[in-house]
This record gives C-alpha cells, sequence and structure tokens, in this order.
C-alpha cells in the first residue's frame, strides 16, 4: 500500500459516492488507475462495503445509550445466550466483549425513555444470561467518526516531505500576514 492508495482510502471514508473521476481529483492519479486501485483494495478487503449513513434523530431515535451488562455466569454456554440476546435486537448497534468490572458494553440507539425501559426490564434484567445491567444515556455526543485513522499507513518518507511542505506554506502565509 502507498500512499496514492492511502489518499484513495480517505477520500471514499470521506465520501463513498466519489466516482473515479472524482478520486482522480483529488488523488491525483487518472481515472483509470484510481480504478484499478479501488478494485484491488475491495479484493483485499481493505474496502469491505458502501453504505448510506443515516440519521438517527430524523429517524425517530433520539436516544443512544450505553449499556454495561455483567453475566451471571461465565460460560462458554452463557456467553452463547447472551450473544444470541445481542444479536436478535435491532437496537444494539455495536457490542463488545471487555475486561474490567463489565463482561460487555452495548451501544444502544432507541426512540425515547419508555423503550429504553422496556428494552432495560423487560428484555435484558429478565434474561438468565444476565446478572446485572448499568445503563448510561448520552447527553451530547462530542465526537462522530467511522472514518479510520490511517497515517500509519504513510511511509515516513512521506509523512516527513508532507510536514516540511505543509510547515513551508505556513511559514509563507505568516510572512505574507505580517507584510499586510
Amino acid at each position: 500500500m502507498d500512499q496514492f492508495d492511502v489518499k484513495l482510502l480517505q477520500a471514499l471514508q470521506a465520501n463513498g459516492r466519489l466516482s473515479n473521476f472524482e478520486l482522480a481529483d483529488v488523488v491525483g492519479l487518472s481515472a483509470s488507475q484510481c480504478s484499478r486501485r479501488r478494485a484491488a483494495l475491495e479484493d483485499a478487503g481493505a474496502i469491505a462495503s458502501y453504505h448510506a449513513h443515516l440519521d438517527r434523530e430524523v429517524l425517530g431515535l433520539g436516544i443512544v445509550v450505553f449499556v454495561q451488562v455483567t453475566l451471571a455466569t461465565h460460560s462458554p454456554d452463557n456467553s452463547r445466550r447472551f450473544l444470541k440476546l445481542i444479536e436478535s435486537l435491532e437496537e444494539v448497534q455495536e457490542a463488545y466483549a471487555l475486561t474490567g468490572e463489565a463482561d460487555y458494553l452495548i451501544k444502544v440507539t432507541i426512540t425515547d425513555l419508555k423503550a429504553l425501559s422496556r428494552l432495560l426490564n423487560e428484555v435484558f434484567l429478565p434474561h438468565d444470561s444476565v446478572a446485572h445491567v448499568r445503563s448510561s444515556i448520552v447527553l451530547d455526543r462530542l465526537k462522530q467518526t467511522s472514518q479510520l485513522p490511517l497515517g500509519h499507513l504513510i511511509p515516513a518518507e512521506a509523512r516527513a516531505a508532507e510536514s516540511s511542505a505543509s510547515r513551508r506554506k505556513g511559514s509563507s502565509r505568516l510572512r505574507r500576514s505580517r507584510k499586510s
């Protein structure tokens, strides 16, 4: 993977609908080269899928909650039962197995507090795999991105050259602003 592939990935993360002609402008290659590189990145699995990003609030999903779950027993069967539960709930957006006090951290997107109460009290708590549930309602989202950090994929020499060019640009802007 070279810096052109990284630029292509960064551009597609920002806007997955870019055509190969639009990518060519961003990446600095021809449209046919972008097409070949995109296909190679898809074949290699670096580009896993394309999808529409929906706005949860516009769709009436006004509440995001993080739910910490501790299992009743730590056995493979119990973990499988809990996994089946999580997979069956469309409100669950993400689920992580953890180290520490809680066994799982679950991100839930839901319509309102009544629906949250039902989910916690009628689904999670009575489930035989669950011992303890603790929820935290999100008050404000400070940052959200689905874009992965890709700077580590750029060769060190290219990063150094880019940093040097950026410093020169900043330095010339500073000189121009001092003259003004």
